[in-house]
């Protein structure tokens, strides 16, 4: 059906569609299926036909430490600290008067403040329900390669002597 109104979808991004093709093979990490469409791109394989597809995606939440109110403040410090510095320095060139360690210490006190003060209010918002810091990942269980049908044949053979 056309639109009457002329082609709206102009400039736009076609929505996301799900990968085609047939399997030519499968590997537990993705290390090895970019390994196989390497070793296909070196046998002059035309690797635009070739697709790594994640199967059986995983969302995985590591956790790295438990928090404090130590932790958090520490935190706080150090990057306000860096915020800081680099403020202060942008303000030190732009300041004729006094030198430029005037602009450092302001800039270094502010943005302590302004570190403890954005770390510590969403820490305390939590009222100890997530008392621990983390890692979000996405992980599939296994990588499948798809390829077009009109070179499929070729590529599964030429992995056949990837295997071997």
């Amino acid at each position: 059906m056309t639109n009457p109104l002329g082609n709206t979808n102009r400039g736009r991004q076609a929505l996301p569609t799900p990968p085609s093709g047939w399997p030519v093979g499968s590997y537990p990490t993705y290390a090895e299926a970019q390994r196989a469409v390497d070793y296909l791109a070196d046998g002059q394989f035309p690797v635009q036909d070739v697709t790594i597809v994640g199967v059986d995606l995983m969302q995985v939440e590591r956790v790295l430490y438990r928090l404090t109110w130590g932790k958090v403040i520490g935190g706080g410090v150090v990057s306000g600290a860096w915020l800081g510095l680099f403020l202060g320095l942008l303000l030190s060139l732009f300041t004729t008067t006094g030198g430029a360690i005037g602009p450092l210490v302001v800039g270094l006190l502010g943005g302590i403040v302004f570190g403890v003060i954005t770390t510590s209010i969403p820490y305390a918002a939590t009222k100890g329900q997530r008392d621990f810091a983390s890692t979000m990942q996405l992980v599939a269980g296994r990588y499948d390669v798809l390829c077009d049908p009109k070179s499929a044949e070729q590529a599964r053979d030429s992995l056949a002597r990837l295997a071997l």
